[in-house]
Formats: structure tokens, sequence, C-alpha cells
């Protein structure tokens, strides 16, 4: 079945619902076991599985992105090599500089190879000029409201407001808010790059049309 491209309001609806609900499924790995993980295979194998998860669950939910047919497999052709490439360059700016430094060039680059590679594939490398710092502002609002609102929740004196609540679940809690708006802005923004990169980007859908 050959499907149209979604409209804008569309594709940020997918995106949006689509990622937060592959972001929470993500971030549960690191809210319910990170202290296994941390203390069996470190924080680059918490890493590791954290993206598996995200790059698993995320065409069940967000392949209605694309138009066309044959839309669970080609998404999976554009949105693993993007995960990957944008995984990889977050996690090297974070492991060389740390918090602050390190999370703000790896959003930067890590938006740059995310959003550069779906306008590629999709046939508009052009659009890359403006995806990329739309889809820099959006991930990077969801990333560090997320943050803020992490630690937020973990400050004493906000903690001592949740008395029926223990630390432990004070910190699941925490840890989940991050995952929240992590993917409400990483899934606004692919939204929107997504329908964009598919006006008159004809290129990479024709191509995949024909093979599939």
């Amino acid at each position: 079945m050959d499907h149209p491209a979604p409209t804008l309001a569309r594709s940020l609806t997918i995106g949006t619902l689509g990622f937060t609900g592959v972001s929470l499924a993500g971030f549960s790995v690191w809210a319910f076991a990170g202290r296994w993980f941390y203390a069996t295979v470190g924080e680059a194998g918490l890493y590791a599985v954290t993206a598996l998860v995200f790059v698993g669950l995320a065409g069940l939910l967000l392949h209605p992105l694309l138009e066309g047919s044959h839309r669970f497999k080609r998404f999976y052709g554009l949105f693993v090599p993007a995960f990957l490439l944008y995984s990889g360059v977050w996690s090297g700016a974070w492991f060389a500089l740390g918090s602050g430094l390190g999370e703000w060039l790896g959003s930067l680059a890590g938006s740059a190879v995310f959003a550069g590679w779906i306008c590629w594939r999709l046939g508009r490398l052009d659009a890359a000029r403006w995806a990329i710092p739309l889809f820099f502002v959006a991930h990077s609002a969801g990333y560090f409201l997320g943050g803020v609102v992490m630690y937020g929740l973990l400050n004493r004196e906000n903690a001592d407001l949740l008395p029926q609540l223990t630390r432990g679940q004070l910190g699941t809690i925490a840890k989940l808010s991050w995952g929240l708006f992590y993917g409400l802005g990483f899934g606004a923004g692919l939204g929107a790059v997504f329908h964009w990169a598919q006006r008159g980007g004809k290129a990479e859908s024709s191509k995949n049309r024909g093979n599939g």
C-alpha cells in the first residue's frame, strides 16, 4: 500500500508520542536496572543496551512518519544508522569532555549527523541547513529540561516534600522524568525533520519503493 506523506501536524504527533514511548522504555533500563549495569558492564555497557532498546522499538512506533510502501523496513534503514551515528558522537563527546561542555557539544554534533543523514537519505540534503538547527533546538530543550527536572526531584529539599516515597522510588521517578522530556524534545524534532525532508525529496522514496 502506497501511503501519502503525513501532514506536519500528524508528523509532529507521531514523532512526539512515538519517540516519547521509545524514550521511556530506554530510560527504564537506567531507572530500574542501572545499578546492576554499572556493577557488571559499566556505563558504556548501559549506554549500549539502552541504544539497542531505542533502535529496536523505534520502527514499531515511528514508521508511519514515512510516505510510500514498505515503511517498516525502510524506516529501519533510515533510522538505525542515523541513531547509531548520533549515539556514537554524543557518547564520544560525553566520555571525552563530561557533563556541561560534553553534553552541549554532543547535542550539536549528534543533531548534525542525525538530521543530516535523514535529509540525505530522503533526497533533501539541502533541507539540512535548517533541519539541523531545528532538531538541535528541540533535542537540546528536551534533554536539558529533563535534566533540570530530574535533579530538581532529587534535591534534598524537594525530596522532603514527598515523604511517602523512598529515596529509591524518587530516584526512579526522577530518571523516568528525564526520559519523558527527552522523548518529547527528540520526538518533536524527529517528526519535523521527517516531514520536511520528504517535501520534494523523492529520490530515496522512489528507489526504496522500487526495491521493496
